[in-house]
């Protein structure tokens, strides 16, 4: 098999946070050899979930076998989730900001064998749903837990205490139309309904307003999908939130030079 040498477009900070981090990890289980040093376990991790390598290239490139490439990258995933942010105190930043943004995406999935729940009408395809909050600026502060495609935005939303974590800090947040009935602090576009076919000038230039603001919800998603692991993921499904987690945190660490 041939191979090259290839970039990651991380910084080098992520790659020591991770490296110190299961560098730690082994000493506390006093595992004596492996492989791969902490800092090639680290490179391999980031370049499974940054760059989207399969385990097949991973295994070829570090000179080690498939199922050790596997268990290399669910050994760190499951260490690194393990520190991401909870709700709760995801929930201490937002009740500092002007106002939220709420939105929700799709990661798609390989098919299997209990498909129907995993299947998303609204995008024709295999998924899980991942709700993500983001700030004005239009950062990334927080991601949900993954639930099967077929879940709604809003009952996923209302399902992780979303809604009534927004609503009872008085946060204001803008959604999409998926969201309408959310009711609390949660703003939705104006919509044509049977007794109102048409939609005023004012609330028309409100939402085109709102449309603004969203649009900076819809780059923090696609900024979150630059971990190219997202763009489809090729793990059991049960695994996606973990695969999440672990990609928050990370993305935090690179996005912030002073994050711990």
């Amino acid at each position: 098999m041939l191979s090259y040498p290839a970039t990651i477009p991380l910084s080098s900070r992520t790659l020591h946070h991770l490296a110190d981090r299961i560098r730690a990890h082994r000493q506390q289980r006093r595992s004596r050899w492996r492989r791969l040093n902490p800092g090639r376990q680290a490179l391999l991790v980031l370049a499974h979930l940054r760059n989207g390598d399969t385990y097949t290239h991973l295994a070829a490139g570090f000179e080690i076998g498939v199922a050790t490439a596997r268990r290399y990258v669910q050994e760190a995933t499951t260490l690194i989730s393990a520190t991401a942010k909870d709700l709760n105190t995801a929930m201490r930043r937002i009740r500092l900001l002007a106002y939220a943004i709420l939105d929700g995406t799709l990661i798609p999935i390989d098919r299997v064998a209990d498909q129907e729940p995993y299947y998303s009408g609204k995008h024709r395809r295999h998924g899980v749903n991942v709700q993500v909050i983001a700030d004005a600026a239009g950062r990334l502060v927080g991601a949900s837990a993954t639930l099967p495609g077929a879940t709604h935005d809003l009952t996923a939303a209302r399902a992780h205490g979303i809604i009534d974590a927004l609503t009872s800090s008085n946060v204001m947040t803008f959604a999409d139309k998926g969201y309408q009935g959310a009711h609390g602090s949660v703003r939705t576009p104006f919509e044509r309904r049977r007794f109102r076919p048409k939609l005023s000038r004012r609330q028309k230039a409100v939402n085109r307003a709102h449309a603004k603001i969203r649009a900076r919800g819809e780059r923090t998603i696609a900024t979150l999908k630059t971990w190219k692991i997202l763009v489809k993921l090729r793990c059991c499904p049960r695994r996606a939130t973990t695969t999440v987690q672990a990609i928050l945190v990370l993305h935090r660490v690179e996005a912030d030079r002073y994050a711990r």
